[in-house]
């Protein structure tokens, strides 16, 4: 982030602790096609390449989210990283489809807090053309990605928690 781009890395990031072991935690976080049950933005994802039952990087799927305002768009999604049981990641798709400058990133960090896990999801904006670039271009551009991350971050919240409480904890 600069003052010339606000936009560029700026990051929303959340920490919480499931009572749940990491395997099990990563294996919700990869169910993308669970998402819109958690998320209160993302109200559907789905695989569009999978070569097996365990996503790896260079794997795809779309998602689609649903903003306060009403907007709803659909985005490409590729995996970057796939660990088990310690990180899911991904990158969204501008409309130019250069997963190299993507309009954001995507992460899960897992790691063991005795029987429980501690999860870390963050959001990191890309250099590529997204919502939140074009409104932070028409003004106040701090201002309005100040509040898109606290909304990520209280979005991100209440996945976390949803997940975990799917699981039966």
């Amino acid at each position: 982030m600069t003052p010339d781009d606000p936009v560029t890395g700026a990051t929303a990031e959340v920490t919480v602790t499931v009572d749940l072991p990491p395997e099990r935690v990563w294996d919700l976080a990869v169910d993308v096609t669970r998402i819109g049950e958690w998320s209160p933005e993302c109200v559907w994802a789905g695989w569009t390449s999978r070569a097996g039952a365990v996503p790896r990087a260079g794997d795809r799927f779309r998602a689609r989210n649903r903003y306060p305002d009403g907007f709803v768009a659909t985005v490409e999604c590729v995996v970057t990283e796939a660990v088990r049981p310690a990180v899911f990641a991904w990158v969204v798709l501008d409309d130019m489809g250069d997963a190299a400058r993507p309009g954001s990133l995507w992460r899960y960090d897992l790691r063991a807090a005795g029987e429980d896990t501690l999860v870390t999801q963050t959001f990191t904006h890309g250099p590529g053309l997204t919502g939140l670039r074009e409104g932070a271009a028409k003004g106040p551009g701090p201002e309005v990605v100040a509040g898109r991350l606290a909304q990520l971050r209280r979005n991100m919240t209440v996945t976390l928690r949803a997940m975990a409480r799917a699981a039966g904890r």
